[in-house]
């Protein structure tokens, strides 16, 4: 049984209203994702609130968190009040479509960690159907929201299996928003690539750059250094 919350070492994420629950290639997303710079941030479909926290404790940016399951969101929500920087962090309790009517902002980094099963069968959990499938919240609509709000400069990440986020790229030109980088995360040296971490811009690029990125060494056990150095502000043992 997963643990009711997740101790990070400036904040904790309580998970027990949340279906989806704090894992180890979302935390390294929130680890990755380039936010020095950004005054405004997007974050959508928050779950626990995990990657707005991480962004936040390395950031001084202000930022928007959508997410529309009201349990998810009333944990979010709780889990940044709780935090050093509640200031900073903003609830919508909405879809990023009811979101996108009320809108006014522009965003330096749009994030997301979205549905993403476009195929598979749904387990019957609807909390957790809801989070791992694209039922409430589309490629699409992320996509035609940050054609609208990502500013010029900007720069949209996305946490998606392998087979998504070929589909996601090939959406993303539609909206003239283009590929530029990729890691490939892997479970362990010489394992099974689970998640491309995908980056997008308006900056059209000869070609977007790929590397890959292991969890643990070929052991399966010990985390590699890249991980370690990655997640060393975050994790209470590295």
């Amino acid at each position: 049984m997963a643990n009711s919350y997740f101790q990070f070492k400036q904040f904790r994420v309580e998970q027990d209203k949340c279906a989806m629950k704090v894992c180890t290639d979302s935390c390294l997303f929130g680890a990755v994702v380039e936010a020095g710079n950004a005054n405004r941030i997007l974050d959508i479909g928050t779950g626990t609130g995990l990657l707005s926290l991480m962004v936040a404790q390395r950031t001084t940016a202000t930022i928007d968190a959508v997410e529309i399951n009201p349990e998810a969101a009333t944990q979010a929500s709780e889990n940044f009040a709780l935090s050093p920087w509640t200031n900073r962090l903003h609830l919508h309790p909405v879809s990023l479509q009811e979101f996108a009517k009320e809108n006014q902002q522009n965003y330096d980094v749009i994030l997301s960690n979205p549905p993403f099963f476009l195929a598979s069968l749904k387990s019957g959990n609807a909390a957790k159907d809801s989070a791992k499938h694209t039922g409430d919240l589309f490629f699409e609509d992320i996509l035609a929201f940050a054609q609208k709000h990502l500013t010029q400069q900007g720069k949209l990440y996305i946490l998606l299996p392998p087979a998504e986020a070929l589909h996601f790229a090939e959406l993303a030109t539609d909206h003239r928003l283009y590929l530029t980088e990729t890691i490939e995360v892997y479970t362990y040296i010489n394992g099974q690539c689970i998640r491309h971490i995908q980056t997008y811009s308006f900056v059209k690029s000869a070609s977007s750059t790929i590397s890959k990125l292991h969890i643990r060494e070929a052991n399966k056990t010990t985390y590699t250094s890249e991980f370690s150095e990655l997640l060393k502000d975050y994790y209470l043992h590295l």
